[in-house]
């Protein structure tokens, strides 16, 4: 019996106790074991359970997500053509890059992280009714759960389609567990009646202390990326089985991995429900800089060292004070460990020209002999490569000015090659500066950032309406201005689009625009997926970029990477054998 129970029982039997701190309810926690009776007879221990279920949201689009033997590798940006991971270890990363992954290697996250989850939020739900706490506190806590439980089925669904569904039900050692997968359909429709409930409780947004927990507008922004998925080509009128083959010798059901007819209406409901976020009016793209504001686009560069913005919907909350992603991405003369990913050439390429026009536009003004000039902002403020200007960190942690990163071979003015250049201290001669605080850049031994990780945020929203109105009713007024709301804020010039486009150009538009506005924010690894691009997109040649420097001549030369290949199983991941092996009824991916 105890041989068949899945790991979404066996690892979430645990409880857990979160101890909040001053920052506020989802401040940094200490844990440690209590029993269920005594967690929730006190009303700090069952505020600080909840907490707990707060931590594990950013789990997906965390940049060190992939790690061997504690090394950090990179995150999801390393699994697609954004990024290489910093090491070569047989992580996901590398092995969705490669096309090598498979059932017998991939880890058990995340359905261990969300079953897990999963099954604490029903603990929560269970015993709440006896904690020592107001009604109306109550009543907002089951919604955030609620809230909390859509968010890890949502991660779930993304990973793999159709799972099992336990719904309020505890699972114990007790009796044998079915783990049959419920079909997408029904795991969409039981996250949007999640999102419904909580949605109908939840104020629109969270302020002061509360800020970072659950709202009305996380609910409905949660619901319109669920249902963006859910009418993409990957899923509404799925050929996934037909496309990838049987897994595991027993044929699949179109229904557990899809919609198996499409419907044209799926588009319309992921646009009215973008809308109906967009209709709260509680949210707007950020245009506040505390470092720059006179530079183009600084709203954009100025949006992630901030705790509190108006346009993060969905946070996860990090500690005052942190410089993890300063540690892991920056340069090694700027004290970093060298464990995040570096960024790919064609993820450069992908940005536009300042004046809003793609690089391969013969009249955009792109010149290979000099090709960071006049280029989209969002490109500095995302991408460090050779002679962007850091500031400088002495040895005892404090600033000593700016200098450029000198990341070209050869001899340059009296420099020669060092620590940082390409081939040594980067893969691909470029390193991440998406969401790094430019104050920490400078500091990480005595000062840290205060910001928090996006986990949803405004200019993500403003896209996906665009995409699912231009899929239903074709590139209206109201779709062009929610992308050029994005470029103007991006600090284009001019940011408004060429007038008359097709339903296909405007397509291509949105693609790219999410492509450069929500680099490295998990996002580029699902959205070829769902588009049904991935075997354009990941069956490629990586490129790099080497500078050659030789005293006041500059040179620019391309170079190969790693070689990266993608089979028709790899939309989806596989279900770890751990788990099928447990569970026979719970059925493999197609083509695993």
């Amino acid at each position: 019996m105890i041989k068949r129970i899945p790991v979404l029982v066996l690892m979430a039997s645990a409880l857990v106790y979160a101890s909040c701190r001053k920052e506020g309810f989802l401040a940094a926690t200490s844990t440690t074991n209590l029993t269920e009776q005594t967690i929730f007879a006190d009303s700090s221990r069952t505020v600080g359970f909840l907490a707990n279920i707060y931590s594990n949201t950013g789990l997906s689009a965390s940049l060190s997500r992939f790690s061997y033997n504690f090394v950090v590798c990179g995150g999801l940006e390393a699994a697609c053509d954004e990024a290489e991971p910093s090491h070569a270890f047989s992580t996901p990363a590398t092995q969705f890059a490669t096309g090598t992954v498979n059932a017998g290697i991939i880890g058990e996250e995340p359905y261990k992280t969300c079953y897990s989850n999963i099954r604490a939020v029903n603990v929560l739900i269970k015993n709440l009714p006896n904690a020592p706490l107001k009604p109306a506190y109550k009543t907002q806590m089951v919604a955030e759960a609620r809230f909390l439980r859509a968010w890890y089925y949502a991660m779930l669904v993304q990973h793999y389609g159709g799972v099992p569904l336990v719904g309020d039900t505890l699972l114990t050692y007790d009796k044998p567990i079915q783990a049959k997968r419920n079909t997408y359909a029904e795991c969409v429709d039981y996250i949007l009646s999640e999102c419904d409930a909580a949605a109908a409780i939840l104020p629109a947004t969270q302020m002061g202390l509360n800020y970072g927990r659950a709202s009305k507008g996380a609910c409905l922004a949660l619901k319109a990326r669920v249902l963006l998925y859910a009418a993409s080509p990957l899923f509404n009128g799925t050929t996934l089985p037909a496309d990838a083959g049987p897994g595991g010798g027993v044929a699949v059901d179109p229904a557990l991995v899809g919609y198996p007819t499409f419907d044209m209406n799926r588009w319309k409901l992921a646009k009215d429900a973008a809308q109906a976020v967009i209709a709260l009016g509680v949210y707007s793209l950020n245009t506040k800089n505390n470092y720059q504001t006179s530079l183009p686009g600084y709203g954009f560069q100025g949006l992630f060292p901030l705790r509190v913005n108006t346009e993060y919907i969905f946070e996860l909350m990090r500690p005052t004070g942190n410089s993890d992603l300063e540690n892991i991405c920056l340069p090694p003369s700027r004290g970093s460990n060298g464990t995040g990913s570096f960024p790919y050439q064609g993820l450069v390429d992908a940005f536009p020209m300042r004046n809003g026009k793609p690089i391969t536009d013969p009249t955009s003004g792109y010149n290979p002999a000099d090709p960071y000039k006049d280029r989209d902002p969002r490109l500095e403020y995302s991408i460090i490569r050779d002679q962007t200007v850091l500031l400088v960190r002495t040895s005892n942690g404090q600033t000593n000015g700016s200098a450029p990163v000198n990341i070209f071979v050869g001899n340059y003015n009296g420099i020669l090659t060092g620590q940082d250049a390409v081939h040594q201290g980067t893969i691909t001669g470029y390193y991440n500066n998406k969401m790094l605080d430019p104050a920490a850049i400078a500091a990480t031994l005595s000062f840290a950032s205060n910001r928090v990780m996006p986990l949803i945020r405004y200019a993500e929203v403003l896209l996906n309406y665009a995409e699912a109105a231009n899929e239903y009713e074709g590139p209206t007024g109201n779709v062009y201005a929610a992308v050029e709301a994005v470029r103007q804020r991006a600090g284009l010039d001019p940011y408004q689009l060429p007038t008359g486009l097709t339903q296909a150009e405007m397509r291509s538009r949105i693609q790219n625009e999410r492509r450069v506005e929500l680099a490295y924010e998990g996002h580029r690894f699902w959205d070829v997926r769902r588009w049904k691009i991935a075997p354009q997109t990941e069956n490629i040649q990586s490129m790099g970029m080497e500078v050659n420097r030789n005293g006041g001549a500059v040179t620019y030369k391309p170079f190969n990477v790693t070689k990266h290949n993608f089979r028709p199983a790899m939309y989806l991941w596989p279900f770890p054998l751990s788990e099928t092996g447990k569970s026979p009824e719970l059925v493999q991916n197609p083509g695993y």
